[in-house]
């Protein structure tokens, strides 16, 4: 068992055989699956190591635990204490290397339309020489002239970057919310318990949405300030209510009989941890009352301990991680492909009904499977590829670009860290705010698209 399982591991490494885990006893996997979870860990290593360099108490650690930490700084030619390589100058340099290693990779496997060529091979095996490039590239960007000029241009082109990356995320969720609506719609012609799952989960999605909007009508609004807390907070919750008229109106119930209250329902509770992200991420606002600077409009529940805020940035930060892998995961499918394309697909498919939907590929069933030791892979793109592999490589490009500018928490760099990703700044706030508005406005299209251009959506 050990012995081929170590040669599986090698070939994988250093050859283009599919990567499997050791242990037999582990599910089937798909190499398609296997290769995109491969690069996933690749992303997901990086960002990490950007967010450790944001980190001050990570440093401390570092300092206060590491025996001759001054002297290997030193040695490295690091900075005292190893300045260079912590700070939102950092993280640009080695999120410019991954953007650079997955771009690279966008244009080598462009048109790749099937697993037997060597640039597919490529793609999907050779893990570890793979790793080693990918660590060259962030190595590199250390050592990168003219400092200031490319910190200065990188720094607008990864906003850039990230905003259609953020653009991607929001098409991700409406077609996640259709998608949702459309597989659990087509299990009540055979079991009306889905039609009952339906109704509870669209009771539960607009009671949270309400509770929310109370709760932030409550807490984050002021008699005598939050001006925009108020304006922000009526705009996005009128315009929850106008999704959700349109979606079960007439008109569009005889374009869409399968539209209902479960989309805009999941619209509306995202709409609404936006809105609530938004005023978090705002600058604090202070009134004078009885002769003392009060703070208002802020999280009621803070007890004001290092210990809680430490808590809420690693459940935030757990989040967006989970938010950009999803994005870069689910983005990639032949559906989603075509739901970013805001088109249907030539053929209807055909559902079946089932709670974890969003798990699994196109097709279901493959006959060539490697049973050696540990993990059976399932070879499923002998006849063709399953995703595009230089798209994959695009959104993961973007996706890097989205991470750097969130750590460093965009155009307010100077003095950040990690520790305070959930502090206020005014980028973020419009940023969360607009994201808003276009996730409602992309929902509202996929709505009345069938009536605007109806050519391209007949079945």
């Amino acid at each position: 068992m050990c012995t081929p399982c170590c040669i599986s591991q090698l070939a994988c490494c250093c050859g283009s055989a599919a990567c499997s885990c050791c242990c037999n006893c582990c599910p089937k996997i798909k190499q398609s699956t296997g290769t995109r979870i491969m690069y996933a860990l690749y992303f997901l290593l990086v960002t990490i190591i950007c967010v450790i360099m944001m980190s001050p108490t990570v440093e401390q650690e570092f300092r206060d635990h590491i025996p001759f930490y001054k002297e290997l700084c030193e040695k490295m030619n690091a900075g005292d204490n190893c300045k260079t390589l912590v700070g939102y100058s950092a993280v640009y340099k080695v999120c410019f290397g991954m953007a650079c290693f997955f771009l690279f990779f966008a244009l080598f496997t462009i048109r790749i339309n099937n697993s037997t060529g060597w640039r597919a091979a490529v793609h999907n095996g050779f893990w570890l020489v793979k790793f080693v490039v990918l660590v060259a590239c962030c190595a590199g960007g250390f050592f990168l002239p003219e400092e200031e000029t490319f910190l200065e241009v990188w720094r607008y082109l990864a906003a850039a970057g990230g905003s259609v990356f953020l653009l991607i995320q929001l098409m991700l969720l409406v077609e996640f919310a259709h998608r949702w609506n459309t597989n659990w719609s087509s299990g009540v012609e055979y079991n009306r318990m889905w039609y009952a799952a339906l109704a509870f989960v669209t009771l539960m999605l607009f009671s949270g949405a309400v509770a929310a909007l109370v709760f932030m009508g409550v807490f984050y609004t002021d008699s005598e300030a939050c001006l925009l807390n108020k304006v922000f907070l009526g705009i996005n919750g009128s315009l929850c209510l106008i999704v959700s008229l349109l979606a079960i109106s007439p008109f569009i119930q005889k374009l869409q009989p399968k539209s209902g209250l479960l989309q805009p329902g999941v619209i509306s509770v995202y709409v609404m941890y936006l809105t609530f992200s938004a005023f978090s991420s705002k600058p604090k606002e202070i009134v004078e009352r009885d002769g003392k600077n009060t703070t208002v409009c802020v999280f009621p529940f803070d007890s004001g301990t290092e210990s809680d805020k430490r808590i809420v940035t690693a459940v935030g930060t757990a989040i967006l991680f989970c938010c950009i892998l999803y994005s870069c995961l689910t983005s990639t499918t032949r559906r989603s492909s075509a739901a970013l394309r805001v088109c249907r697909n030539s053929e209807p498919e055909i559902e079946r009904a089932r709670c974890c939907f969003c798990f699994g590929d196109d097709t279901d069933d493959y006959d060539e499977k490697n049973t050696g030791g540990g993990q059976d892979v399932m070879y499923d793109e002998r006849e063709g590829t399953i995703y595009s592999y230089s798209y994959f490589h695009s959104v993961f490009f973007l996706g890097s670009l989205y991470v750097m500018m969130t750590v460093t928490n965009w155009f307010h760099y100077d003095g950040h860290k990690i520790e305070k990703l959930l502090d206020g700044s005014w980028s973020v706030f419009w940023l969360k705010m607009v994201s808003c508005w276009v996730c409602l406005i992309l929902y509202m299209w996929t709505l009345v698209a069938p009536m605007v251009c109806p050519k391209r959506f007949e079945a």
